[in-house]
């Protein structure tokens, strides 16, 4: 099957992302969860118990005069899906959501040349 050079990128960037949260501490329960209505790009537990959906928005590199970033692609609309996502995939395993604590949704936003991550928390 043909992957487009941007999936290709994006695949990049979950990687680098998960390989940075797992040496945090965190601990990778899913990628790449799917439904009609949206993706959450990964499912995590930090080291406090909090379930933590990350949005992952990779670019190879900066464009030449331009001051856009990676988390620019992180729109409002791409936002609001997100949030039903991740409230849905809550209400169908309860389980894994401590009550007090809650989840919370991250950003991680990545440039690969040069490198460079920037982690948003609770965004």
């Amino acid at each position: 099957m043909f992957k487009s050079k941007t999936s290709a990128i994006g695949a990049i960037g979950e990687d680098l992302a998960c390989d940075f949260l797992i040496k945090k501490g965190y601990k990778i329960l899913k990628r790449n969860y799917w439904k009609p209505w949206g993706e959450l790009d990964i499912i995590a537990k930090d080291r406090d118990g909090v379930i933590v959906f990350v949005e992952v928005k990779a670019m190879r590199r900066l464009p030449a005069n331009s001051d856009l970033q990676p988390e620019d692609n992180l729109t409002r609309a791409k936002l609001i899906k997100l949030k039903r996502t991740a409230e849905l995939f809550v209400s169908s395993r309860p389980e894994l959501v401590d009550e007090e604590r809650g989840y919370q949704i991250d950003l991680l936003a990545i440039v690969l040349e040069p490198f460079q991550i920037s982690h948003y928390e609770n965004v």
